[in-house]
């Protein structure tokens, strides 16, 4: 019978996904990660290389999941608060990337400015981000993308601090989120009329005071 390469890639990518959302680099056993998938362990060294190329591609594999997923819809402000809310609402559901994101920053950090497919994943995103706020620069799109993402990817994982700031209960989920999409609304309306995109609001017509010489016309 012949191997599965791709079957067996795909358990090892779902366990290692499990592993190091739970236990992050340093954490994370590459014995545990084969006896979950099942597979031998020198097959992690042979499709994936080390333990870090093995983070990298597990967390390449679900950003670009989850690009597909909460696709960028729409144009305007109103589909930025949108697309934070709708990615809001994925990474609640499913808070693994938010944890890896964590983990990755914490402890590969600038190591991971060299990734090529993570530096091309990244651009694309912000490529795509622009086109939600057509007029807005490239370095703009990216400050805004950025404070999304930021803001989206803290709160599944530092929600405990939303007991200690409003006290927590069932309802703050929908509370965040809809804090969040009012903000990523106007920041995204500021950044138009920072591009001087923004429609002109309509001009408010009221009639000029007569002037010194038609008064006295009048007056005559």
């Amino acid at each position: 019978m012949a191997w599965d390469t791709e079957r067996t890639k795909r358990l090892l990518l779902d366990a290692a996904t499990e592993e190091f959302s739970a236990h992050g680099l340093a954490g994370a056993r590459v014995d545990r990660i084969a006896a979950s998938a099942g597979v031998n362990k020198e097959r992690i060294y042979q499709y994936f290389g080390k333990k870090d190329d093995l983070f990298a591609a597990v967390l390449a594999s679900r950003l670009r999941r989850s690009m597909d997923e909460v696709p960028m819809e729409g144009v305007g402000p109103e589909a930025v608060g949108d697309y934070a809310g709708r990615l809001f609402d994925h990474h609640l559901a499913d808070r693994i990337i938010p944890r890896l994101v964590f983990w990755e920053g914490l402890e590969r950090g600038p190591a991971t400015i060299a990734d090529a497919a993570r530096a091309e994943y990244h651009a694309e995103k912000v490529a795509r981000f622009q086109e939600l706020l057509p007029g807005i620069d490239r370095a703009s799109a990216g400050e805004l993308l950025l404070t999304i993402v930021s803001l989206v990817n803290a709160w599944p994982v530092l929600g405990h601090l939303d007991a200690f700031l409003l006290g927590g209960g069932p309802e703050r989920p929908a509370g965040r989120r809809a804090a969040l999409v009012a903000a990523a609304t106007e920041l995204a309306r500021a950044a138009l009329a920072a591009a001087g995109s923004a429609p002109e609001p309509p001009a408010v017509t009221a009639s000029a005071p007569a002037s010194e010489g038609a008064a006295s016309d009048i007056q005559g």
